[in-house]
């Protein structure tokens, strides 16, 4: 009897003793954070907690062939409009002649939408959309970015290219509430991403914090049908696998929503990999080839191919153009990626055929949208 008191009471003291040893220990680690924060100059609001909301999911692969309708009021992206958006933002001159290009992106990590039916995920967006704006320039621009924190974290902007270190989006993180203006120069032309760079990184991408900002070169390409598709990925059970692939946000839409096409008109897509939590992704384009630019920094390709694999960060711009009317398959070359979402349809017609069908042509005539006011 006396025995089993005695490790009663040994182990009472143990839970105890751990108890307060874990106060302590977190406490230390609050302390220290604190103490490195106003050593930096921060105050630094919120943190990185396991959970992001009520909804759990089992993983399994949805294909929401027919919900859109339904789920409509819930989706924050219409892929079919951002595919072919460009944000040139608010443009004037300076008394130089230089011509500024000023956009507004706001960050918020607040809002839910439905990734699948039934599957629901905590988003952070810029601009209250996944992936961001595209923003466009052109070569020798003066880029001007009013960047406002709306959300519960600390949160940046990191814009690939070339500009000052102190515009860089990195070891200046902007509390909520907060404001910062980027500043710089549109150089060199070609395609890149933006993002949050605010650690853990994985977790400011995964949610949806990036976009596509495009820089012009100086003399036009020939004239396209220009398109953008971002190739990203959702962790809705959070075990760092993705359990959705998608270009463009949302699985499977392009396959029920084609995307129609001129028969003979030149296809220009701007490609970029966000992918998080995978080493690799790729796009596949069936029944043609296609010129790869390599991050568009060159007017000569890189390639001839129907295959790019490319790694997180990494982009291209494919020209393309179908000799024959129907649909064609583009996907991702790893069969798990487009069982679970990333796969879609190029329906090719002819400008007759479309014309006497009742399609609108003006798609095919007129591939940029121009904002007309900032941060739309």
């Amino acid at each position: 009897m006396m025995s089993v008191r005695v490790i009663v009471v040994v182990a009472v003291a143990a839970a105890v003793l751990s108890t307060a040893f874990a106060v302590a220990s977190q406490s230390f680690i609050d302390f220290f954070a604190t103490a490195q924060d106003d050593k930096l100059g921060k105050n630094t609001v919120g943190g990185h907690t396991a959970g992001y909301g009520l909804y759990e999911t089992s993983g399994d692969v949805l294909d929401p062939a027919n919900s859109y309708t339904t789920a409509s009021e819930k989706v924050i992206i219409d892929p079919d409009k951002y595919l072919r958006s460009f944000n040139y933002g608010h443009v004037f001159k300076l008394a130089d002649g230089s011509t500024v290009r000023e956009f507004t992106l706001v960050a918020d990590d607040r809002q839910t939408m439905e990734i699948s039916p039934g599957v629901f995920y905590n988003i952070w967006a810029f601009n209250g959309t996944i992936p961001g704006p595209t923003l466009r320039a052109t070569e020798g621009d003066l880029i001007r970015i009013n960047f406002i924190n709306n959300g519960t974290k600390p949160h940046s902007i990191h814009t690939h290219g070339i500009h000052k270190a102190e515009m860089d989006g990195v070891f200046e993180t902007i509390n909520p509430k907060g404001k910062f203006t980027y500043e710089f120069y549109a150089e060199a032309f070609g395609v890149y991403p933006y993002h949050c760079h605010v650690t853990p990184l994985e977790e400011h991408i995964s949610h949806g914090l990036y976009g596509v900002y495009i820089v012009d070169p100086k003399t036009p390409r020939p004239e396209a049908d220009e398109m953008v598709m971002i190739m990203n990925g959702f962790d809705t059970d959070f075990d760092t696998e993705n359990n959705f692939y998608a270009v463009n946000t949302i699985p499977f839409y392009y396959m029920h929503h084609p995307i129609e096409i001129q028969k003979d008109k030149l296809v220009r897509v701007y490609l970029v990999n966000m992918l998080e939590f995978d080493q690799i992704n790729n796009f596949h384009l069936h029944g043609n080839l296609y010129q790869l630019y390599r991050s568009g920094t060159s007017m000569a390709p890189s390639e001839y191919t129907d295959m790019v694999t490319m790694s997180q960060g990494e982009r291209a711009i494919l020209e393309f153009n179908y000799k024959y009317p129907g649909q064609y398959m583009f996907h991702a070359h790893k069969t798990e990626f487009a069982e679970k979402g990333w796969v879609g349809l190029f329906l090719v017609k002819d400008l007759a055929e479309t014309q006497l069908d009742g399609s609108s042509s003006s798609r095919f005539l007129e591939t940029k949208t121009i904002s007309g006011d900032v941060g739309t």
